[in-house]
């Protein structure tokens, strides 16, 4: 049954409606706030301190390898391109370093429930360095990765039997691959040289290897594609019955779009995501976020209880965020390569004293505590399909969220969303329009923040 709500005034309504009527790709929100509106603390904060606040019994440990092979054109992580070995073995005993300082900071009773391997590439190591990362988390953490979610990202050309076989065999059970398209012309456009043999070729050893959960990224609004070839790269990636399936927008407007109008491209963009939203699932795949589509076949998981509203995040590597309840902190953050790559020197030459304090972060007052919550509880891939739950948002604040941001009631009124039993859940359309829903959902503080920051 669906609730009626009073909806807000026209007056008090005007954002939301103003940037609905522009593009539907204005961010990809998947964090509240973004790194861009990380800053460096006024004083150093011990990590030891910040960490005796916070539950410890479920969290989630994230390691980032910032190397590729290559940069693609439509990238803006941190990471650097096709690193020394001098230097891949430099960061390597930098987070080696890392892990011992963190794990002191830790005590003993820090319990993971969830891991994943990102980057960049981390199969980009070679296989002795990607094994001696498993048994640095394992032995200095107590990970136990086969009791848990484990994700590695991975590339075609990277995911050799080797690799693959140790991730499977050290309990990893999810794997990523970013393909972006089946269509040798649209991958070369994004400068993105990739061997469809090899993209195949991989996909058929994760499967081979009995991964469970098989992961792969496509990309929409790629130079020179068109309703079928996005289609045919669609049911390319679903002969590999991958668990999961990536529907990434592309965000950096193509010279060869550039005859046409922005909205133009936005109109193809959206034609195309809801082209390939309607192909997945009537191939058997749930929308679990706009981005996200998981086979529906696959059953209810049996991990350990995490919640990405209130349980924190160990980030290990140059680039890796961690979160407290409190305290959000990470390296700094850059996307041109000259400045990544002083990020990643300045993390090698740290000190086991620069590792036991963080820097550079956020740091949430009540009100941020809140909106971050109401983001995340509506368009993550987690809390999408959860939703915000009005109840426990009043048992974890003491205060209503329909007081606490009255615009959420404009969602409604609009049939962005709908709230039943007391849950409020996007609707197809407002799942759609998630990339406009997240920038609208910042503080005007967050989005000063963001603005004033530069990402040389």
């Amino acid at each position: 049954m669906t609730e009626t709500l009073n909806s807000p005034s026209p007056s008090g309504t005007s954002r939301l409606r103003t940037m609905l009527a522009g593009s539907p790709y204005q961010a990809y929100v998947y964090a509240y706030p973004h790194k861009t509106a990380y800053r460096t603390f006024a004083e150093p904060l011990a990590l030891d301190a910040l960490w005796s606040e916070q539950d410890r019994s479920a969290l989630y440990l994230y390691v980032h390898i910032p190397f590729c092979e290559m940069r693609c054109g439509f990238c803006n992580l941190f990471t650097s391109v096709k690193p020394g070995g001098d230097f891949v073995e430099e960061y390597l005993e930098a987070l080696r370093r890392q892990v011992g300082v963190v794990s002191a900071a830790m005590g003993e009773g820090a319990r993971f429930a969830r891991f994943a391997m990102g980057g960049g590439t981390p199969t980009q190591l070679p296989l002795e360095g990607l094994e001696a990362v498993l048994d640095l988390l394992h032995d200095e953490l107590g990970a136990e990765l086969a009791a848990i979610p484990a994700s590695v990202e991975c590339s075609p050309e990277t995911a050799t039997l080797e690799k693959l076989r140790l991730l499977r065999e050290r309990g990893v059970d999810r794997i990523s691959m970013g393909v972006q398209s089946f269509v040798d012309a649209e991958v070369k456009a994004i400068h993105r040289p990739q061997n469809m043999g090899s993209v195949r070729a991989a996909l058929e050893r994760m499967n081979a290897l009995g991964f469970p959960h098989v992961n792969i990224d496509l990309m929409y609004g790629l130079p020179e594609q068109t309703p079928e070839s996005w289609l045919y790269s669609i049911q390319e990636a679903l002969a590999f019955n991958p668990a999961e399936i990536f529907l990434y927008p592309l965000y950096v407007r193509p010279l060869t779009r550039m005859g046409s109008s922005a909205s133009e491209w936005d109109d193809e963009r959206l034609r195309l995501y809801r082209l390939g939203r309607d192909m997945l699932v009537a191939a058997g795949y749930e929308a679990r976020s706009m981005r996200l589509f998981r086979r529906r076949d696959l059953g209810a998981s049996r991990a350990p209880a995490y919640s990405n509203l209130t349980d924190g995040m160990v980030g290990l590597g140059c680039g890796a965020r961690s979160y407290t309840e409190r305290v959000h902190y990470s390296s700094a953050y850059a996307v041109g390569p000259r400045r990544v790559k002083q990020i990643i020197r300045d993390y090698i030459t740290a000190t086991d004293a620069d590792f036991a304090e963080a820097r550079y972060g956020f740091t949430f007052d009540d009100r941020e505590l809140r909106r971050r919550h109401v983001a995340l509880a509506l368009l993550s891939e987690e809390g999408c399909a959860r939703g915000l739950d009005l109840t426990g948002y009043r048992g974890r604040f003491g205060t209503e969220a329909l007081e606490d941001l009255p615009e959420l009631l404009e969602l409604v009124t609009l049939e962005l969303a709908a709230v039943e039993q007391g849950i409020m859940r996007l609707t197809a359309r407002g799942v759609e329009r998630s990339d406009v829903l997240g920038p609208w959902l910042f503080s005007a503080e967050v989005e000063a923040l963001m603005n004033e920051y530069t990402t040389t």
